[in-house]
């Protein structure tokens, strides 16, 4: 049994990784499999298809940049938006739906997980998902000669990163939220933009300097960075900032996150 009664919120304890965390994704995993062809269908199709209009299309006019072909250097950029994306999706909707409507943590709670399990376990899979569609995406591009498949293993680290802060900060959308919208307003408000300015589509040395460092900031710029650069064979110094970054996002949104919808759960 829960050690917290359902009619108090409880108080925040730094979470534990328990075998209710894993319980928590494999049921996720489990219902992934019902839904695997129209999910991968969904959430692959679309990037190939920015992929084709941008990659090939405008990279046709735009040929090279700082001596890489266009569609080279999309190409890892496209790997760590669709992995964002996805997770956030997963864990704002879909966390959402089964707060409010499918009942689904109400249900678990009826077993010896605690709240920080159901919200980490969450997080893990939403990062999850993110990670398998990426890996997916990745393995076409290996197939079309843009990277070198050896190359894809080492960027799993900071993929899974990325995945886990946009999956966190999805988390922490839903613990608050009352209806679907706040999640079209994050999406459009802060995703897209994250999307259009942090070293997507070109370099951001093309930016005034104030902007540099704004740009700096996100999260999704250290990522599609250390991405690209991986996927070259590289390994600057800089990267290790990359990694120290997301893994201050993850953490700090992921805590973030359980408190609060520990809270919500209880109300």
């Amino acid at each position: 049994m829960n050690s917290t009664s359902p009619l108090q919120s409880p108080t925040y304890n730094f979470p534990v990784w328990g075998r209710g965390i894993f319980a928590v994704w494999y049921r996720n995993l489990l219902y992934f499999k019902y839904t695997l062809f129209s999910s991968f269908f969904i959430v692959i199709i679309e990037p190939l298809l920015i992929f084709l209009a941008i990659g090939y299309g405008l990279g046709f006019f735009i040929g090279d940049l700082d001596g890489t072909p266009y569609r080279s250097f999309f190409f890892p950029a496209l790997v760590a938006n669709a992995s964002m994306f996805i997770s956030f999706f997963e864990a704002s909707y879909g966390s959402y739906a089964k707060l409010t409507q499918q009942r689904t943590f109400e249900s678990i709670l009826m077993t010896p997980i605690e709240t920080s399990e159901i919200v980490l376990g969450e997080i893990l899979w939403a990062s999850s998902k993110g990670l398998m569609c990426s890996l997916v995406i990745a393995g076409v591009g290996a197939g079309l000669g843009l990277i070198e498949s050896w190359l894809v293993l080492p960027s799993l680290l900071v993929v899974f990163l990325l995945c886990w802060s946009s999956a966190s900060f999805g988390m922490l959308l839903a613990s608050s939220a009352t209806k679907y919208d706040i999640f079209i307003y994050a999406q459009c408000g802060l995703l897209i933009p994250l999307s259009l300015f942090s070293h997507t589509f070109f370099p951001i040395t093309h930016y005034p300097e104030t902007l540099q460092l704004i740009v700096f900031l996100f999260p999704l710029s250290h990522a599609v960075s250390a991405v690209r650069a991986l996927l070259a064979g590289d390994i600057p110094a800089i990267i290790f900032l990359n990694l120290g970054v997301l893994f201050g996002y993850g953490f700090i949104l992921s805590q973030w996150a359980v408190y609060k919808m520990s809270k919500r759960i209880y109300e």
